[in-house]
This record gives C-alpha cells, structure tokens and sequence, in this order.
C-alpha cells in the first residue's frame, strides 16, 4: 500500500466498489465515482498492481498524452478521502479492479487501511445482469452485520440474496471483515440482461439511492437522477421498433408489476432462456444514439 498521508477522518464509512466480475453495467464503479466527483474527493493512497494482477488477463492500458506521448495506465485500487461537512458524514471511497492474485492479501491492505483511519464500517456495491428491466425501479439485495443498517434495508424492501456458488472479490472481502470484527454493509443492484455490458446509470442511480437512505448520506443525486432518466428514455425510443424486443420488455414489465418488490430480488438468478440475444437491443441503442449525435 502507497499512503501519500494518512488523512484524518472522523469514523468514515468506507465504500468500495470493483470493476470486472462484481460490476455489470459499470454500476457499482459508476456509483463510486460520482461520491468522488461530488464531494471532490481527494486521493491519498493506491494498492501496487504488480502484487495481484496476471497482466496478460488485467491488461495495462495505453493512452496518448500531449498528443504524441503514450503512457501505460496500470490497473488501479486508489483511495479518495472525504472529509465530511455539514450535513454529509466522512468517507473513505475505494475504487479497484477485481484481483487475479492473492485475494486474502489483498483483502487484509483494504482492511488495514480501513482500521488505521477508524473506519465506522465497509461497505461494498455490486452489480449483476438479471431478468430486471429498465422502465421499472431498480431491484436490489443487500444485508448488513449492523442491526440498525441491517433494519434499514428491510424496510426498504432491500432483502438478502439467497445466492450459493462462486464468488467474487466482494464474498472474500466480507469474509475477511467478519474474521477482522469490522461492521460490514453490502448492497448488489440487477441491471437487465438484454443491455449486455452497457453503461447503466440507472442502476447506480438505484444503488447511491438506497445507500443515501440507509446510511444518512444525505447526498444531492438530482444530477444522477436526471442521467438515469434520460437514460430510460433513450432506450425505450431505441427499442420502439423491434416488435420482439417490445413484447419481451412488457413482459418483463408485467412480471414486476405482479411481483413488486419480489421482482429480481435473488440477483443470482440466471436470465430467462426466451430472452432475445442481448446483441439486437445493443445494436438498436448504438444506431439510435449515433441518430441523435448526427441531429
């Protein structure tokens, strides 16, 4: 761990989020990077990569500085410190990429940060591709080892996953907190299978709002929310010509209708065999936006 200076902080939450296996949508790294923008966040400490990545399967990146100058941008595990104001409590927001090696070590550096700027709790945000559907509110799971986080969720209607089967860095994560005796808070958020791997903020809208409640974050996501509105509005116009995928869509809509809050709760769940190859939506969603940049 490179610590530039350990940043004084009164009981922060630390919030995580990784990208690859735990991230669909790019939800749950999305939803860790606005709480960086919006409350100007500022880095003090990075994980080294060299420690816990195969960088043939993480590959390193090259982008184009200046013009002419190409720099390799390594997978990152940064740590941004906020330090809390009148009405937002202190927080600690860690950004990272799901590990290839030594997921215990790695586990123990995040831990140990936590404790050495007395962190109040960890929490992780995670998202996953299910039956969901993107003209309905978002279907989320979660659970805390805190009663009073724990009693929150509940009454949102956020209930725990009854998932068994692997797990990403997250499972070994709060593993390592429960042995380490540090409160943990986990929430997981469905993003619809037939979006494929698109950018949904909706979904991250969902999980900061959930979190906003649960925790008394008491965030402005007004600008979120109307990204994520617009985003639902850009995908029904996308799809308003494909007859199957309209009829797969209400389907879907009458389902949670039905079911409520029930709908997508187990977030493991595989998608339903009828659905149509999420490549036509995304085809429809690319030709739609590339319309509206020509106009």
């Amino acid at each position: 761990m490179e610590i530039e200076q350990l940043p004084e902080l009164e009981h922060p939450n630390v919030i995580a989020a990784f990208s690859g296996w735990n991230d669909a949508g790019q939800s749950a790294t999305t939803a860790v990077r606005f709480l960086i923008d919006a409350w100007k966040a500022q880095s003090f400490a990075k994980m080294d990569a060299e420690d816990f990545y195969s960088f043939t399967d993480t590959r390193p990146t090259i982008k184009i500085a200046d013009g002419n100058t190409r720099e390799i941008v390594w997978p990152t595990n940064e740590f941004f410190a906020f330090s809390g104001n009148t009405t937002s409590p202190a927080a600690v927001m860690m950004s990272g990429v799901e590990p290839n090696f030594k997921w215990r070590t790695y586990c123990g550096e995040i831990i140990r940060l936590a404790r050495s700027v007395g962190a109040r709790r960890l929490v992780t945000l995670g998202s996953i591709v299910t039956d969901a559907v993107h003209t309905r509110p978002v279907p989320l799971t979660g659970f805390s080892t805190e009663e009073a986080v724990q009693a929150k969720f509940v009454s949102r209607g956020i209930g725990r996953s009854n998932y068994e089967g692997p797990t990403g860095i997250i499972g070994v994560l709060h593993n390592a907190c429960r042995d380490a005796e540090l409160p943990v808070a986990s929430m997981w958020a469905a993003t619809p299978y037939y979006l494929g791997g698109t950018p949904n903020p909706k979904t991250a809208y969902g999980l900061l709002d959930a979190l906003d409640e649960s925790l008394g974050l008491k965030m402005n996501l007004g600008e979120l929310r109307a990204v994520a509105n617009e985003f639902e509005r850009q995908v029904s116009a996308a799809v308003r010509d494909n007859a199957e995928v309209q009829q797969q869509i209400r389907a879907l809509e009458e389902r949670y209708d039905t079911q409520g809050s029930r709908f997508g709760g187990n977030v493991s769940e595989a998608p339903p065999a009828e659905l149509p190859d999420s490549g036509s939506i995304i085809a429809d969603l690319e030709d739609y936006l590339r319309g509206q940049r020509d106009e």
